[in-house]
């Protein structure tokens, strides 16, 4: 559900638990600040100035997807969420008391261990694009668990729409061509969903092409 700018959204949210509303608000502006934070050391970090991601590159509005796994007696037979990489700038994943986020890494899949009260930024697609390849955007999945339910909740920070995405050009050089063309996010974000959140298949079409 939508969250962010919370006055756009809030008449939207449902009137039970009376406190929910409350809560919905807390969690979204702090998690609005929490996300300025980050994408301001990311950009300090690639030498970029530290506002590079304000507007249009963060300015689709907030959204937060509520996931619930139940146990599953046998986990070998069924995976919680299959393998994708977010489309967006950065997740941020409040992940629970329950293990079951891996991540891809050098072909193998890695646990991502819950830390009480910690939130967890995985990189999106577009990080990757934007940092040409500097930073990359992390394949994962989550997996049942036996004898435990799970619950999650992952919100997401992503360009507006129309928003223009290409390779910063700071970090042009001689020796790191951009690898990507310039796009709307519209056009990345409709290939996303057609090739079902397949990282590579989804940035083929947007690929500078070596003569």
């Amino acid at each position: 559900m939508s969250i962010y700018p919370v006055e756009d959204f809030k008449q939207y949210w449902p009137e039970n638990p009376s406190n929910l509303k409350d809560a919905v608000e807390n969690y979204a502006r702090g998690l609005r600040n929490l996300s300025t934070t980050v994408l301001g050391l990311v950009a300090e970090g690639l030498g970029l100035h530290q506002n590079y991601f304000d507007g249009d590159l963060s300015g689709e509005p907030m959204a937060s997807h509520i996931n619930f796994y139940p146990p599953c007696p046998d986990p070998s037979l069924t995976l919680g969420l299959g393998k994708h990489c977010d489309p967006g700038l950065i997740t941020l994943l409040l992940q629970g008391n329950v293990s079951g986020l891996q991540i891809l890494h050098n072909d193998e899949w890695i646990a991502v261990d819950p830390v009480p009260d910690a939130i967890v930024v995985n990189y999106g697609h577009q990080m990757e694009i934007v940092s040409n390849g500097m930073l990359k955007g992390v394949n994962h999945r989550a997996i049942t668990n036996a004898e435990q339910s799970r619950m999650s909740i992952a919100t997401f920070i992503q360009p507006s729409k129309e928003g223009l995405i290409a390779p910063a050009e700071a970090l042009h050089s001689e020796k790191n061509q951009p690898i990507y063309k310039r796009f709307h996010y519209r056009e990345y974000f409709g290939n996303y969903v057609a090739n079902l959140g397949d990282k590579e298949k989804s940035a083929e079409p947007f690929l500078v092409k070596c003569a």
